[in-house]
């Protein structure tokens, strides 16, 4: 089967936001239950953030993986900047992530792909994508954040020439499905 990769449209944001529930092991469900209005549906917040316009966590920041006109996949990224007016984080399970950054690359915040749709090479070539889009933006590589717990996802960032430059500790939350370490890795362009 043919798979397309496409830049994100803003009807695809509702998808964006289902992937990003798949990878981030709970996280973006914590971060949308604290913009969240009492009773409102979490994926409805997640939408809504990836509809937005002109700001990181955007559709526009997102290459689809796309197969007979379903999305089967996608990457989130955008270029991680030096903030020196930046506050730090106060939030219990968000500070420890506040210096887990490479400033000057090209953030992946997500990589996801549904079922049926991983070992397939897709997601190095979301990778390769990535790695274009960070050369043309004079960027000094990649850099993402994965967790211990997840070893297929490190050895699978590995073997694209990723490595572990930081650590830290996750706060345990009843709404996080990891514990222990999230590594902050990096490859060079």
């Amino acid at each position: 089967m043919t798979v397309e990769f496409r830049p994100a449209r803003r009807s695809d944001a509702r998808e964006i936001a289902r992937l990003f529930q798949i990878t981030s092991e709970g996280a973006s469900d914590y971060i949308w239950s604290q913009l969240a209005e009492p009773g409102q549906d979490l994926l409805d917040v997640g939408e809504k953030r990836y509809a937005r316009e002109g700001v990181d966590f955007s559709y526009q920041n997102c290459l689809i993986a796309e197969a007979h006109g379903e999305v089967v996949g996608m990457m989130h990224s955008y270029v991680m900047r030096e903030d020196p007016d930046a506050q730090p984080a106060t939030d219990p399970v968000l500070a420890p992530y506040a210096d887990m950054e490479v400033p000057d690359t090209l953030y992946i915040s997500s990589l996801a792909l549904h079922e049926g749709w991983r070992n397939k090479g897709l997601g190095g070539q979301l990778l390769r994508h990535a790695q274009s889009r960070a050369d043309a933006l004079g960027l000094k590589g990649l850099s993402l954040i994965d967790y211990a717990e997840n070893t297929g996802a490190r050895r699978f960032y590995e073997r694209h020439g990723f490595s572990v430059i930081k650590t830290c500790q996750i706060t345990p939350h009843p709404m996080i499905r990891v514990t222990g370490e999230a590594y902050l890795m990096q490859r060079l362009s």
